[in-house]
């Protein structure tokens, strides 16, 4: 079994910066397509960034993608020693307001939430005007 905890969101000013942090154990990173997803209140979870399982060969890299409305200010990565992702979200804007979730176990390429297998516990981030 596959266990996650996503930290590292607070309240935060427009224009600032906050990144999150997603523990894996019971699994790894490396493996397979992970990413963050968030949700607001009254609205449906979407798509925030993902980036691809790796293969256990050396001339394949792994690779990232976003959704348009984050990307350029969002960076998502992992620690492959630590089994740890991250999210790194600068340039901060109001609308950014959300619960944000960690996933893992997605099919590659996938920006649907219901294409992911495990789910973290969600850790708030809020961004004042």
């Amino acid at each position: 079994q596959v266990q996650l905890v996503e930290s590292g969101g607070g309240l935060v000013q427009a224009g600032g910066s906050l990144r999150l942090s997603c523990a894996a154990s019971g699994g790894t990173f490396s493996r397979y397509t992970s990413g963050w997803f968030r949700q607001a209140p009254g609205k449906e979870r979407e798509f925030v960034a993902a980036i691809s399982g790796s293969s256990r060969s050396t001339y394949y890299a792994d690779s990232t993608y976003y959704a348009d409305s984050v990307k350029g200010r969002f960076t998502i990565s992992r620690d492959n020693a630590k089994n740890t992702m991250y999210l790194q979200m600068n340039s901060l804007k109001p609308e950014d307001t959300a619960n944000y979730f960690c996933a893992v176990d997605g099919i590659p390429g996938s920006r649907r939430y219901q294409d992911f297998g495990s789910w973290g516990q969600g850790t708030q981030v809020t961004v004042s005007s």
